[in-house]
């Protein structure tokens, strides 16, 4: 496994949060984000929840302990396996098992070394610091000559023990990842930049492949200062930025890029020849606290970007530098771009007259996923003359897949547009809100608009499901948003009850 090494202490509410709020709304809302950033980081290859007693075994009735013959290396790799305080423990056996604990990568975990090992899961902000976690991994970290497989440090309080976590920082940094054991993945957590700017300029991260930053309060600076010193840096995350970060992105090694949660202000892809994936995510129909606020999105050079979502109209305005000539006048495109996912308040005649600008924009699709966002204050709905007099002459799409449908007039219109003018449709997926319709019938009702419309595409098949979340949710799941080996990460809902 390639080593891991995750940093993560618990931040105050003073600095996770400036401005002046309901304390026992603060308190929840930031339990919701630590709970969103435990549930998204990497689970440790070891896991404590295994019986290691041999007490009472019944396959060893001569008492001979012959696991301790086994030879050194194979010993080692038992050890490694182990979490770091039963692998401590391994030195009480026999005195050959002594030195092993301290010869093998070592994976710390310290939420391991609670009283309950973790299992009530991830503290909670404002819980008081276990300051006996805390001394435990002082201990282990200076007992242990390095180097780390996987370290996870996530219960300790910044505010109450800065000169503990200065010192395991530096003895992270000295005892390092040896070069037999290289640093390819790193995951930071509830955590507040320093000062890059004093960091030497020779610091860098050769063989950074991963690089996750969640729920971080961090500058610019900072963030140019991680991509600009990862020269082989493929996967980037940022989840639940607390800054208006300004991500800027100029990478020959990038392929995938995910944000979630961020209160990013620009995203500009300047040069990344080898992206293929950038992802926006929110929490659907959370508080605009936990709700994504990008502002510009800007397309630069990205010949390989074939993967794009969820874009929000309304929200974001878009930036392209490739232009075309479509009937005698300039469009901006993303020729590349083959799966777009947007999301769409078909409550809000302002956003919905965004929607025709953003799809102008790419020529290429093969997949289109829509995502409808209630909204509690509607504004305005849209017909299908709305669509027809938008200037989107046609959508060049196989596949349309449309989550959360409620049934309301400008969802209709829009799907009806779709079947209408989309030239090469082969199927349409209409997953409709479980809370909306008890029944079959209903949908039938609400769309029969659609079915007896003139589908462009006599051959295209539509396929009625109802959604198994009972409050709406996005369908892109975001472990395998970075595997590759899934062709369409937004493909990735199970429908229990098909209607």
């Amino acid at each position: 496994m390639d080593p891991q090494v995750i940093v993560g202490t618990r931040m105050s509410q003073a600095h996770l949060y400036h401005d002046r709020k309901d304390p026992e709304a603060l308190e929840t809302s930031l339990n919701m984000l630590l709970y969103m950033v435990h549930h998204y980081l990497p689970d440790p290859p070891v896991s404590n929840s295994g019986p290691l007693s041999l007490h009472g075994a019944s396959w060893m009735p001569d008492g001979v302990d012959r696991i301790s013959r086994l030879p050194d290396a194979l010993l080692r790799d038992i050890v490694s396996r182990l979490p770091a305080k039963d692998a401590a423990r391994t030195a009480a056996l026999a005195s050959r098992w002594r030195p092993l604990w301290r010869s093998v990568p070592l994976t710390l975990v310290d939420s391991h070394l609670l009283p309950d090992g973790g299992a009530a899961g991830p503290l909670v902000i404002g819980a008081p610091s276990p300051r006996a976690v805390t001394s435990a991994v002082t201990r282990i970290l200076a007992a242990h000559p390095g180097p780390f497989r996987c370290v996870h440090l996530t219960c300790s309080n910044m505010d109450e023990h800065r000169i503990e976590l200065e010192r395991w920082l530096v003895l992270l940094a000295a005892k390092g990842l040896r070069l037999s054991h290289p640093l390819t993945r790193l995951y930071i957590g509830v955590w507040r930049f320093p000062d890059t700017a004093a960091v030497p300029r020779a610091a860098t991260f050769l063989n950074l492949r991963e690089l996750g930053l969640c729920l971080t309060a961090m500058e610019d600076r900072d963030l140019a200062f991680m991509l600009e010193r990862s020269p082989v840096l493929e996967f980037l995350t940022i989840v639940g930025s607390q800054t208006g970060v300004r991500l800027r992105l100029l990478s020959h090694s990038l392929r995938c890029v995910q944000l979630g949660h961020t209160y990013l202000e620009d995203i500009d892809v300047v040069d990344a020849p080898r992206l293929e994936r950038l992802f926006q995510w929110t929490t659907f129909g959370a508080p605009a606290t936990l709700r994504s606020r990008s502002s510009r999105i800007k397309i630069g050079h990205a010949p390989n970007l074939r993967v794009l979502g969820y874009l929000q109209p309304g929200e974001q305005e878009m930036e392209i530098s490739n232009t075309v000539i479509v009937a005698g006048n300039k469009v901006n495109i993303v020729p590349s771009v083959q799966i777009l996912a947007i999301e769409v308040q078909f409550g809000v005649r302002n956003v919905i007259k965004k929607v025709p600008g953003f799809l102008r924009c790419f020529h290429n699709l093969h997949t289109l996923h829509v995502l409808s966002d209630k909204h509690e204050k509607p504004t305005g709905k849209v017909n299908l003359k709305f669509w027809h007099d938008s200037g989107l002459t046609c959508v060049l799409t196989m596949k349309v897949f449309f989550y959360e449908f409620r049934g309301s007039r400008s969802e209709v219109a829009f799907l009806k547009f779709i079947a209408e003018r989309a030239r090469v449709l082969e199927k349409m997926v209409v997953v409709v809100a479980s809370k909306y319709f008890s029944s079959g019938d209903d949908v039938n009702a609400k769309l029969k608009p659609l079915t007896s419309a003139k589908w462009n595409s006599k051959a295209c098949k539509l396929q009625l499901f109802k959604s198994p979340l009972t409050d709406g949710g996005s369908t892109l799941h975001n472990p395998v948003a970075s595997d590759f080996s899934f062709a369409d990460p937004f493909d990735l809902m199970y429908y229990e009850e098909s209607l």
